[in-house]
């Protein structure tokens, strides 16, 4: 493959109650569709919350105990990021009653789906489970209908889900990442040298993925 068709790498780290995490996915997407240049995405786990119990908690009630943010303050995120959202073709349907969830068993259904070439489906599906349903993320049942939407066969992502065989995997991953720096999400790490942090606007996107081909072509 020439440096004309090579993609460009990708590597993602991301949780998938992270609303600036889609953000990010749907402004690098533009910024592909925009600049024509191919990308290699892999997606990599990190859990804003890993000590979230079961039941989850009330979204403005986690956002105020852990960030102090005012009622008023998150309505205002909200409205925000809906309209981001919007812009990017994503859609964010927050609601008062709308609660936060442990992402754990997510990540392991995402790596799970990535020995079979499946984990970018279900990661996009995962985003849209939460965001836009509003559904629990941390149940099997939520899991292994994600899978089967995607293409996955539903019964086989719930058996490894309640064995928890994928477990060590993920904490292998996270640790990984933690340990070369990576302490907010959404991180991207370009051909794997360069680390973008936050969402930061389809024109940034392009320009590093121009950059980038440029660089290969050299």
């Amino acid at each position: 493959m020439t440096a004309e068709t090579q993609p460009i790498r990708v590597d993602i780290v991301s949780d998938v109650v992270c609303p600036w995490c889609a953000i990010g996915y749907y402004q690098l997407a533009e910024a592909v569709r925009e600049t024509g240049i191919g990308v290699d995405i892999r997606w990599h786990p990190f859990e804003l919350n890993p000590q979230m119990a079961p039941e989850g908690e009330n979204l403005r009630e986690h956002l105020a105990a852990k960030y102090g943010t005012t009622p008023e303050g998150s309505r205002q995120a909200r409205a925000r990021l809906t309209e981001m959202g919007a812009a990017l073709g994503f859609t964010f349907n927050y609601a008062d009653d709308m609660r936060m969830y442990n992402t754990f068993r997510a990540h392991q259904l995402i790596g799970w789906a990535e020995e079979q070439g499946k984990a970018h489906d279900v990661k996009l599906a995962l985003f849209a489970a939460f965001f836009t349903r509003r559904e629990d993320v941390s149940s099997i049942d939520v899991l292994a209908s994600v899978a089967a939407g995607a293409g996955l066969d539903g019964d086989t992502a719930r058996a490894m889900l309640e064995s928890g065989g994928r477990a060590e995997q993920v904490r292998a991953k996270e640790q990984f990442w933690t340990s070369r720096g990576v302490q907010g999400v959404p991180a991207m790490i370009f051909e794997r040298q360069h680390l973008v942090s936050g969402a930061q606007g389809e024109e940034n996107y392009a320009s590093i993925l121009q950059q980038l081909k440029a660089a290969q072509a050299a």
